[in-house]
C-alpha cells in the first residue's frame, strides 16, 4: 500500500495500522476515484476503529471470481464477516469489470482462527482502481473499474 501503514511489531507481538496518511491525500483523490470507491473510502467509520463500519477485524468469509474470455473482465466479489465484539453487519465488494484478481500469501501466522481485514486502501489506476486489502497472513489486490460496498448479513455468519 502506498499510504496505508501495516507494520508488524515484534515488541508488541502485534500489528501497528496507519491511516492517517492516506486519509490527509484523500480529499485530493475525489475526482480521480469513481464514485462508488470513493463512497467506500471517504465512509467516516471506514478507518474509525471504534466504529462499526471499520473494515479492520473483518473476517474473509468468500472469494468469488468469474470465469472470463481472453480480453474480458468481470465481475468479482469479496465476502467478509462481521467481527463478532465489533460488528452488526458482514461487508460484501463487488468489483466491476476487473483486470487483475491476485491473493499474495504471506507466511501463515497460527495465532488467528481467521483471516482478518488489518486495513485497505483504494487509489486511481489506469481504468478505474487498484484496491489492496492488507490481511493477517495474505494481500489481496483488484485492480477494476470502481467498486460497489454494501453492509449487511453476510451468508455463513
Amino acid at each position: 500500500m502506498r499510504y496505508v501503514k501495516v507494520d508488524w511489531d515484534l515488541e508488541l507481538r502485534g500489528f501497528r495500522t496507519d491511516a492517517r496518511d492516506y486519509l490527509a491525500v484523500l480529499p485530493e483523490l475525489k475526482d480521480a476515484l469513481p464514485s462508488g470507491a470513493m463512497a467506500f473510502a471517504s465512509d467516516a467509520g471506514h478507518y474509525d476503529y471504534a466504529s462499526e463500519r471499520c473494515v479492520k477485524d473483518l473476517e474473509l468469509a468468500e472469494i468469488s471470481l468469474p470465469t472470463t474470455t481472453a480480453g474480458r473482465s468481470g465481475t468479482a466479489s469479496l465476502d467478509f464477516r462481521p467481527n463478532q465484539w465489533k460488528h452488526s453487519a458482514g461487508l460484501r465488494i463487488e468489483y466491476a469489470d476487473v483486470s487483475h484478481f491476485s491473493v499474495d500469501y504471506e507466511s501463515s501466522i497460527d495465532w488467528t482462527a481467521a483471516i482478518t481485514v488489518l486495513l485497505d486502501e483504494v487509489l486511481p489506476h489506469e481504468g478505474g482502481i487498484v484496491h489492496e486489502i492488507e490481511l493477517t497472513d495474505a494481500t489481496i489486490t483488484v485492480h477494476c473499474a470502481d467498486l460497489t460496498a454494501t453492509w449487511a448479513e453476510i451468508q455463513g455468519t
